[in-house]
């Protein structure tokens, strides 16, 4: 390598690609001063952000421990093992022959595996409607999950906006599916999955749960877990998890060669070694009893968020919640989600617009917004805070064409979040405009 190349390729940041540097510095900076309140989003600690941004990726490792199409992997086995061993231990639960899968590069991805696992092209799966708080891919038309096989669905009650699991098991008995899929990006409440084992094990359906929003509650104690009902539970890392962005997939012993051969070769390639490393180190982060007292505090901090708004005149679906997020509607008081998420955002507070259940408006511009505490929980809030949150919150959609009143409150919000910091290490701003 010639010297000047040599000196290009050893400059910080900051001098490589200033323009970049300063959309990291502006958004590190937009983290701080505001109120991260998509129920999907956290804070990783900076182990986990060291280990995400290391030299492991560099490393191409196809295939598994000890079982590698490249050479030079004996350090990236080390972390592999270690995250696959610290997730059967994170949810481990007596008597299951726990597998788990930490190559995944998403959740998404997750699910792709175990549909592949265990089912063939057309079969029939019985998922969460989108529209009743599911996910895409538990069967919607635009995903793969809608094209490869054939979806149906299951759906809340519209008086309790609750699942109704009576229907769940009237429509499996119906269509014979041979995947049921539970969880959802927009449900509040606990999930009863001994009661989905009993309606799979009754059609001969595989449950499949899709942990990704409540798998730090899980974790934590503050859920009940899918494992040891589920033949196959996915999920993401980085939502109550709160791990590098990426999947994870966990199985009953028999089904581990089958999941694993779904994976790798079956739905991607070489593993991000770099963010398997990252896993590792979440995973051993909420392995300490002191996440337990997380997990608790995030559903407290939900609880105490969902009664102030409801105090505050703001219905929340299905009445409440009993985990990390809720769905507001905000079109019961003529307010559309996407008004409520641009005058939020105005305001310093960060949601995103949402269906709820029975929904008359279209997706883009639905009748809910989504709000979750696992972000604010990780900085430190608690349910004094909360209350004050719901009264800005409140505020901004009652005045959304105020600009001075949302710019009056986005000033009090970064008073508070300045009292809950984020990183350490963050530096003053760079100069450069984006």
């Amino acid at each position: 390598m010639t010297d000047r190349a040599q000196s290009a390729f050893a400059l910080p940041l900051a001098q490589a690609d200033p323009e970049v540097a300063a959309a990291i510095e502006h958004e590190t900076l937009r983290q701080h001063e505001g109120l991260e309140m998509i129920a999907s989003e956290n804070f990783v600690s900076e182990a986990v952000l060291e280990a995400a941004g290391s030299v492991f990726t560099n490393k191409y490792a196809e295939g598994y421990p000890g079982r590698r199409y490249y050479g030079g992997c004996e350090f990236t086995d080390v972390v592999e093992n270690l995250a696959r061993d610290r997730a059967k231990q994170l949810f481990a639960v007596p008597g299951v022959a726990l597998h788990a899968n930490v190559q995944p590069h998403s959740g998404s991805q997750a699910n792709a595996a175990a549909y592949m696992a265990v089912l063939e092209h057309g079969d029939t799966i019985l998922g969460l409607d989108l529209a009743h708080g599911g996910h895409l891919t538990h069967g919607h038309k635009l995903s793969f999950s809608g094209k490869q096989f054939r979806p149906t669905f299951y759906t809340v009650r519209k008086d309790t906006e609750r699942i109704d699991y009576d229907e769940l098991e009237s429509i499996a008995v119906r269509e014979h599916p041979k995947v049921i899929i539970g969880g959802a990006s927009a449900y509040s409440r606990i999930w009863e999955f001994g009661r989905m084992r009993q309606i799979a094990d009754k059609v001969g359906a595989k449950l499949i749960i899709d942990m990704a929003h409540i798998a730090g509650l899980v974790a934590g104690g503050a859920h009940p877990t899918p494992v040891g009902h589920a033949q196959i539970v996915t999920t993401t890392t980085h939502k109550t998890l709160r791990g590098p962005r990426s999947g994870l997939v966990l199985c009953d012993q028999e089904l581990a060669a089958a999941v694993d051969r779904a994976v790798f070769p079956g739905q991607q390639g070489g593993p991000l070694v770099h963010i398997v490393a990252a896993k590792a180190v979440a995973f051993k982060e909420a392995l300490q009893p002191d996440f337990a007292a997380y997990a608790r505090q995030i559903v407290a901090n939900s609880k105490a968020l969902s009664a102030a708004l409801q105090a505050g005149g703001w219905r929340i679906i299905s009445g409440g919640t009993d985990n990390h997020m809720m769905l507001v509607d905000v079109f019961s008081q003529g307010i559309l989600g996407s008004e409520a998420e641009l005058a939020l955002g105005k305001a310093g507070i960060t949601v995103n617009k949402n269906a709820i259940p029975y929904d008359a408006n279209p997706p883009l511009k639905p009748s809910g917004i989504r709000v979750g505490t696992p972000a604010l929980t990780t900085r430190g809030m608690k349910e004094s805070e909360m209350h004050q949150i719901a009264l800005w919150i409140g505020k901004a959609l009652e005045s959304r064409n105020d600009d001075a009143v949302l710019a009056r409150i986005r000033g009090e919000v970064g008073e508070m979040a300045n009292h809950f910091p984020l990183y350490a290490w963050r530096r003053e701003p760079v100069t450069t405009a984006v």
